[in-house]
């Protein structure tokens, strides 16, 4: 039976909803009244026990990408000229790695059969911005011109992220179709993405408390990994702030109700279907921020990788 939340006054799904009494009963602190170094290792725990399972696949390898590492998850038991899902793990630049979303990655690339590079991006507040976007764009110059390190012949590519992944993924295809020589992007999948680091939307005022992340967490994130000064409107920040290019690849949006960031991915989808891209925006009430992450326990969750990975291979046949 659906409730609606005392906090934000939202629905809660049936089965979201043992994970939520389960956060608060251990006294529903949410990440940013950690300090740094305990909320990545809560992260990382909350992830293990709530993700999807570890899917076997023939070969998953960890390269060394300049300063940070990739992993590359590859289904497939013959080589060849292939497609690939590069992704972004959320975490708000601060918290989160190859393995908080390795359940997530494996179950990509197994309903895709294409592999899946996952990008280990350094944090902040250690490595503040611009580490993390700069990271993003030589991960993506990594995969279609590094064949003879990671042994793929990558024709083109999905990119994929959750939350400040999918910040990641939403300006790296921007600027993708702004350039003059634009890489073989056939389409992008953001999944609660944080594209607003103004923090304007009217959800920042409903999302407050009762939840792991709430708006207060995203002003905390924010902090740790803007420098004082930065113009948070910018484009490598805030891409819902910065005018749509064309020609941008198919767009697959999701957002769920119990999330400060639900306004500003309503606002994107929106935005890009004016400027003309083809875009499937899928709204998920009585869920919150986390559903990706929480898939091992959360039905609606693993239902909609299945959904993710639908699109991805649409956009790949």
């Amino acid at each position: 039976m659906t409730t609606t939340d005392r906090f934000s006054g939202r629905p809660v799904a049936p089965d979201a909803a043992e994970v939520l009494q389960k956060f608060r009963a251990a006294g529903g602190r949410p990440f940013h009244s950690y300090p740094v170094k305990q909320v990545r290792e809560l992260y990382e725990s909350g992830c293990a026990a709530n993700g999807l399972s570890g899917d076997p696949l023939p070969s998953v390898t960890d390269f060394d990408v300049a300063e940070f590492k990739v992993r590359v998850y590859d289904p497939r038991n013959t080589a060849g000229s292939t497609p690939a899902v590069l992704f972004f793990h959320g975490g708000g630049w601060v918290m989160g790695s190859l393995s908080t979303h390795d359940g997530l990655c494996r179950r990509l690339a197994a309903l895709t059969n294409l592999p899946v590079v996952a990008v280990d991006y350094r944090l902040a507040p250690e490595h503040p911005y611009p580490a993390a976007i700069d990271d993003s764009r030589s991960a993506i110059r990594w995969l279609f011109g590094g064949g003879k390190e990671h042994g793929l012949d990558v024709t083109s590519a999905v990119l994929v992220g959750d939350s400040a992944g999918g910040q990641l993924a939403a300006v790296l295809v921007n600027e993708n179709a702004g350039s003059p020589d634009p890489l073989p992007v056939i389409g992008q999948v953001l999944l609660y993405p944080m594209v607003d680091l103004t923090m304007s939307s009217p959800s920042y005022d409903r999302v407050t408390d009762g939840f792991p992340l709430v708006a207060d967490t995203i002003g905390w994130f924010a902090d740790h990994y803007l420098p004082e000064g930065v113009d948070r409107s910018a484009p490598d920040i805030s891409p819902a702030m910065a005018q749509v290019p064309a020609g941008l690849p198919p767009t697959y949006v999701v957002t769920v109700d119990n999330d400060p960031l639900v306004d500003e991915g309503a606002n994107y989808a929106a935005a890009l279907a004016r400027a003309g891209t083809e875009v499937l925006y899928q709204h998920l009430p009585g869920y919150a921020h986390g559903l990706f992450t929480s898939a091992g326990r959360i039905t609606r969750g693993e239902q909609t990788v299945d959904q993710v990975a639908a699109f991805i291979r649409d956009r790949t046949i």
